[in-house]
């Protein structure tokens, strides 16, 4: 495995995505062990109420239409398209008519039930493949009802394009470097893809730094001094206060792209568990 220096560009929330930037990777290993919050979809059936609520819909309702990135998908809390299945959570993206879109998938939020600021967190997931799938990990700032993205921040711990299996970035995102602008860095396999086996992605967040690992390899650290470099002194850094989880499989959108005629569905985003850590 490699990890690549070119820097790239994503976005979830909003708009696309950012590349080119020169962090530096001499970073702080916290190794948080202390476990505080997980979901190992040990039940089989509808996701655990206790630990995730739904997002639904095509985005209009909350005043973003296609998730304010174009994306195609209506999210359902469907078993058509979330449910848990032994040990492992299913988000599966398919093609069908559905509300006026054509597509159907799932996006699951801790937003209410579980929020928090610092820590480890982590997933093993197997993404779907193929051109215009989407698929996530990643983390929005718990105020952002209040102080509209990007101001509350967005921290993007795993995404992928479903065209680049052995490819995954991470991320962030706040005023001054959000959408096309955000501040993040690619990592790929050699001899591997994401899409054929689960791996394990994460990052150790502190108030100096997020490090980013896959298969416990960290290939990024970002830090306020990478903010403001990277900002020429006009970004802020605002990972100062609770996050919550969402996981989701998005269809099309500016990222990725639509599907195209080779692209197979239905796929499904399995995720063996969940974990956050302190120190």
């Amino acid at each position: 495995m490699r990890s690549t220096l070119g820097c790239r560009i994503l976005s979830l929330s909003i708009f696309l995505l950012v590349l080119g930037c020169e962090n530096d990777d001499a970073q702080t290993v916290a190794r948080l062990t202390t476990l505080v919050w997980e979901d190992n979809f040990d039940v089989d059936g509808a996701p655990d109420p206790t630990r995730w609520r739904f997002d639904l819909g095509d985005g209009t309702a909350q005043g973003i239409p296609g998730w304010g990135n174009d994306e195609l998908q209506y999210y359902t809390d469907r078993p058509e398209n979330v449910t848990v299945q032994n040990g492992f959570l299913l988000i599966t993206a398919r093609q069908e008519d559905f509300n006026g879109a054509e597509f159907t998938s799932a996006r699951l939020t801790t937003q209410g039930l579980f929020e928090r600021a610092y820590g480890r967190f982590e997933a093993r997931i197997r993404v779907p493949f193929g051109q215009g799938y989407w698929p996530a990990f990643w983390l929005l700032g718990n105020n952002c009802d209040e102080n509209p993205w990007p101001a509350c921040g967005e921290i993007d711990i795993m995404e992928n394009v479903g065209d680049e299996p052995t490819i995954v970035f991470g991320s962030v995102h706040g005023p001054g470097y959000s959408g096309g602008d955000s501040i993040g860095k690619d990592y790929e396999l050699t001899d591997d893809r994401f899409d054929t086996g689960f791996h394990v992605f994460g990052i150790e967040w502190s108030p100096e730094f997020i490090n980013y690992y896959v298969d416990g390899d960290l290939y990024q650290s970002i830090t306020p001094e990478d903010i403001d470099e990277e900002t020429d002194g006009e970004g802020q850094w605002i990972f100062d206060r609770p996050f919550y989880i969402i996981l989701n499989v998005a269809v099309g959108g500016n990222l990725p792209g639509s599907p195209n005629s080779e692209t197979v569905f239905p796929q499904t985003m399995l995720v063996d568990y969940v974990r956050v850590y302190e120190q």
